[in-house]
């Protein structure tokens, strides 16, 4: 099988310059003198019956993407094949320039728990094939499932050979939990191995190109051609450390929600979300349910269009920062949400309804307490569940209260590798563990240094490992009595062809709540 899933991502990657198709098969208009399928193809949210999938036409990606100012009719199919003998369903669409060409498709008719194969055609090109599954049926309670969470993917700290280690993998979905783009360039400048071709975007047409530049990676290409996704958003998809309508920079409202207004655009015509996802302005609803079966429940999370300000944040300047405890009372004010009221309501009524063996909570940032003071004191980083400390007391009391099945959180956002334990009280040894964590590093940005990293672990007993010295992703293989996770890091993220290898190994067995390492 690991040989065949090669083979297919080779092929796939030649196809994706193929511009000829058997003389049947063409449509009169439009003919392209270059490649419109660039920025590759993906799919994403399964369904037992359906998928979404995605594609741009984008001859000129780094420029103003080389269509012209008029709807262009493409083709899609799916099969249950990859040499596309036995098409499953098909159909056509208009690829409009008010979304920049892109296409968003929910493909139904299949089959639950099946592998398919997709492609687009416009005019005399094609897409390279990507390949997608869809979820298992409702009542599912069988089987495996292998997933895959990335995170913080900044195209000048490194290249994506993560993402070709996870292209070759066997699994069944892939969940991006934040920092797909990165807006600004930080970080010592002799470390950085590639550049931003454009200044920090603030419109849709600079956002559009940061994307297109991303996007053109072969290796993210070959990760979302070979899994399907889903994708949730952080902060640098917009701006650093933005929170609802305020910027880190503390720009006028009106205008920074001008300039989220054309990130959420652009993030909508980039990734496969399903149709409609963003129906224009400064809003777009991401979080959701997401069910496998019997087996698992997965709660998507949005953690910045809805939270409430920092608190305690540099001297004009919004955002978060490094606080000692004692000298920020006001983390500690009633009511303040990361989540905003509804999505928190949302959120516990999905835990408290779910059928599922596993309950997992998709997130962006670690969500236990993280102190990385010295010995007599107490900090953290207030942009992250450390600012909102009563919102996190709230949601664990809440899950162990109801007394969820088999809670287990997941995240990325902090560049290092973590497995722990989630407690109602942190700071009582004795308190005991009601659910697990697992925090997916970054698949390119820098790493913490080895000072924070250990400080880390010699203040947070809670913490069983954290590594923030490899870059990577992790991955895990679910059943009914057994979640297993493998931590893979990057010997070099530096080089694109990187070799990998497991940095980590830690299981959560049904029933009881916490990390064992393997």
């Amino acid at each position: 099988m690991q040989n065949h899933r090669r083979t297919f991502l080779l092929r796939s990657a030649a196809l994706s310059s193929a511009l000829a198709l058997p003389s049947n098969n063409l449509v009169a208009q439009p003919r392209f003198d270059r490649n419109p399928f660039t920025l590759g193809v993906a799919s994403g949210y399964p369904q037992p019956d359906s998928v979404v999938l995605w594609t741009r036409l984008a001859p000129d990606p780094l420029g103003d993407g080389g269509m012209p100012q008029a709807d262009v009719a493409v083709r899609w199919e799916i099969a249950a094949d990859e040499g596309f003998k036995k098409i499953v369903n098909r159909g056509e669409l208009m690829a409009t320039p008010a979304l920049a060409h892109a296409l968003h498709v929910r493909a139904q008719g299949l089959a639950p728990s099946r592998w398919y194969w997709y492609r687009f055609i416009a005019g005399d090109a094609l897409s390279m094939t990507g390949r997608t599954r869809t979820a298992p049926a409702a009542d599912d309670a069988r089987g495996r499932l292998a997933f895959a969470v990335a995170s913080c993917q900044h195209y000048e700290h490194g290249h994506y050979a993560a993402y070709r280690d996870m292209a070759a993998q066997e699994l069944d979905l892939v969940v991006h939990v934040g920092d797909y783009i990165y807006e600004g360039s930080w970080g010592r400048r002799d470390r950085v191995v590639r550049q931003h071709h454009t200044a920090e975007p603030h419109t849709l047409a600079d956002y559009r190109r940061r994307y297109a530049q991303y996007k053109m990676d072969p290796q993210l290409q070959a990760a979302h051609a070979a899994f399907p996704w889903l994708a949730t958003w952080d902060d640098h998809e917009v701006d650093n450390d933005y929170a609802n309508d305020r910027s880190q920079d503390l720009d006028p409202v009106e205008a920074f929600l001008k300039r989220r207004a054309a990130a959420y655009q652009a993030y909508y015509e980039h990734l496969p979300l399903p149709p409609g996802t963003w129906a224009g302005g400064h809003s777009m609803k991401i979080y959701g349910t997401h069910g496998f079966g019997r087996l698992l429940n997965l709660q998507l999370l949005d953690m910045r269009q809805y939270r409430d300000y920092h608190v305690c944040s540099r001297p004009n300047r919004g955002g978060g920062n490094q606080v000692d405890v004692r000298d920020c009372p006001q983390r500690l004010q009633p009511g303040r949400s990361l989540l905003g009221v509804e999505q928190e309501r949302w959120l516990e009524q999905a835990l408290a309804a779910s059928p599922a063996q596993w309950n997992v909570i998709a997130q962006t940032t670690v969500m236990a307490q993280a102190d990385r003071g010295p010995e007599d004191a107490q900090v953290v980083y207030t942009d992250g569940w450390d600012g909102y400390p009563l919102a996190r007391d709230k949601l664990l009391k809440y899950i162990a209260a109801r007394k969820v099945r088999n809670p287990v959180v997941v995240g990325g956002d902090v560049h290092f590798a973590m497995a722990g334990e989630l407690k109602t009280d942190f700071n009582d040894g004795k308190s005991p563990a009601i659910a697990s964590e697992f925090v997916a590093t970054s698949i390119s940005s820098f790493g913490p240094s080895a000072a924070r990293m250990d400080a880390l672990r010699a203040k947070n007993p809670h913490v069983k490992f954290a590594n923030g010295a490899r870059r990577g992703y992790a991955m895990f293989e679910v059943t009914p009595k057994r979640w297993a996770t493998t931590f893979r890091g990057l010997a070099d993220a530096a080089d694109p062809q990187s070799r990998a290898f497991t940095t980590g190994r830690y299981v959560v067995e049904d029933g009881r709540a916490g990390v064992v390492r393997e």
